[in-house]
């Protein structure tokens, strides 16, 4: 970690990791409750890549997300009530309660999206990155997906396209290791993900993705140079889920040596020891992290109360341009 981040800017990365990490443990208290329907996927560990990206970017710039992207949603400004009542399936959520877990998109903040689909953000980033250009606006796009993403098609032809017209997205690789129960590298031909892209020519970096400062610094440096015209880069953050795949997954198929060190790597623990020995009280931080838990308590108590949608708005916001709309009759 170097030393040049001032205490403000430390704090705001401590705050958004603690934000996330109090998020994710309320929703899955929640979801452990039964009140949270469908499993979800949660990024305790990876805090450290969202706060860090997110930290250099502005509101209009873009964001795409996937299947584990609360963390990218919160560091990006998502309103927590609005995402909370999303994972209820509730009214008043961002996406009305149906989207869920893996669909939270807030367009007035820039988030356009998290996606189920494995890559599936990788082409709607460069799509928007293509528009952004078109538009001649100052704003990128930002993708965020994981290590298993690197072997499905989207990933080639985004990246592709991207360099091929110089557009203005940045690729961001967080890589846990794992593709949901396999060792990404047991399935992964070649030397990885940055030779991959400078194949493409989209130059990339290797970044310790739990040193929260490190990410900051190395996307802030990417950040500059893609809203430069310099074209698309990428960003290789290493790190760990702490957590199984799903909220339903015990882990148990987890090297318990690994999660023991993976803890001992913790971005948010690591950030507070750097916090403390630059003169912040630990009663302070301690009260931070007591603040973010009781802003997610409360909001889950706000979706716990919050209405289920109506039946009418079921068929709102589908599509049906240039189809025979269902009359109850055939066609």
């Amino acid at each position: 970690m170097e030393p040049t981040h001032n205490i403000r800017r430390l704090m705001d990365l401590y705050r958004t990791m603690s934000r996330i990490r109090a998020f994710e443990t309320a929703a899955l208290n929640a979801h452990k409750e039964g009140v949270v329907p469908g499993p979800l996927h949660v990024s305790i560990g990876q805090e450290g890549v969202a706060a860090g990206v997110c930290l250099n970017l502005t509101t209009e710039d873009r964001i795409t997300s996937n299947h584990r992207g609360h963390g990218h949603a919160l560091a990006k400004g998502a309103g927590v009530q609005g995402m909370m009542r999303e994972l209820f399936g509730r009214e008043g959520g961002h996406c009305r309660g149906k989207g869920g877990s893996m669909h939270i998109a807030d367009f007035s903040v820039g988030m356009l999206g998290a996606n189920g689909v494995v890559s599936g953000g990788i082409p709607i980033a460069v799509g928007a990155a293509q528009g952004l250009k078109m538009l001649r606006s100052s704003a990128i796009a930002v993708c965020f997906f994981g290590d298993g993403a690197i072997n499905r098609g989207p990933f080639l032809e985004g990246l592709n396209w991207a360099a091929l017209y110089n557009l203005p997205v940045l690729f961001i690789c967080e890589d846990n290791g794992v593709s949901a129960f396999t060792a990404t590298d047991t399935v992964t031909a070649g030397p990885g993900v940055i030779a991959r892209a400078a194949s493409l020519g989209v130059p990339g970096v290797t970044v310790d993705g739990n040193d929260a400062l490190a990410v900051d610094e190395a996307a802030g440096r990417l950040v500059a140079e893609v809203r430069g015209g310099k074209g698309p880069r990428l960003l290789h953050a290493k790190t760990f889920r702490i957590t199984g795949h799903t909220s339903t997954d015990a882990a148990a198929w987890r090297d318990p040596a690994d999660v023991a060190a993976a803890k001992a790597r913790d971005p948010i623990d690591r950030l507070g020891l750097l916090l403390a020995d630059r003169g912040v009280a630990t009663a302070d931080l301690d009260a931070l992290r007591l603040a973010v838990f009781e802003e997610m308590e409360a909001a889950v108590n706000d979706a716990k109360a919050a209405p289920w949608p109506d039946e009418a708005i079921a068929y709102e916001d589908v599509q049906d341009v240039g189809a025979v709309r269902f009359s109850g009759v055939s066609a």
